[in-house]
């Protein structure tokens, strides 16, 4: 009886280490062109819930920004031109926010008067893109979920402006 005791205590010791090591181990390799990503469902900052399938079959714009980042500051209001200017066309456009404070993120937006989609940083969002490499980071992913462009630090307005390629059939 005692044996068989040990050996359970043994056993679940075994399962929390292991969860243990897997909560705590090194992140995923961050995304780059070529590789294929299915985003989680995601909790944009105006309390709507976008599930995974909105995505699915439509190219996507994907940003990491944060309100204190001076490039983002630069980049943000070339893809609110982006975003306003592909509206009814298949190119979605998902910002994601890596201030430690919603209320930081939401007065950001608010201030400037920007209305792409906006959610905060998540485990989930950060398992599926990755490490970040730098601000802003944006992602280009195909309606087949693969990534097709990648650009880390500041895009000209000519270069963002370009993304709109996206948006035609």
């Amino acid at each position: 009886m005692r044996a068989a005791a040990s050996g359970i205590v043994a056993a679940i010791a075994s399962t929390v280490a292991l969860a243990l090591a897997l909560a705590f181990a090194a992140p995923a390799a961050a995304l780059e062109v070529g590789d294929t990503v299915r985003l989680p469902a995601v909790q944009l900052l105006d309390g709507r819930t976008v599930p995974p399938e909105h995505w699915a079959g439509k190219p996507l714009v994907v940003q990491i920004w944060a309100s204190w980042c001076p490039f983002c500051a630069l980049q943000n209001p070339r893809l609110q031109k982006l975003y306003d200017s592909t509206r009814g066309t298949p190119l979605q456009v998902l910002t994601i926010s890596i201030d430690k404070d919603q209320k930081d993120a939401v007065g950001y937006l608010r201030q400037r008067g920007y209305t792409f989609p906006a959610a905060m940083d998540t485990p989930a969002l950060r398992a599926a893109i990755g490490p970040r490499k730098g601000l802003p980071e944006l992602y280009v992913i195909d309606a087949r979920g693969k990534v097709i462009q990648k650009e880390v630090g500041e895009m000209l307005e000519e270069e963002v402006a370009a993304l709109a390629k996206y948006a035609r059939p």
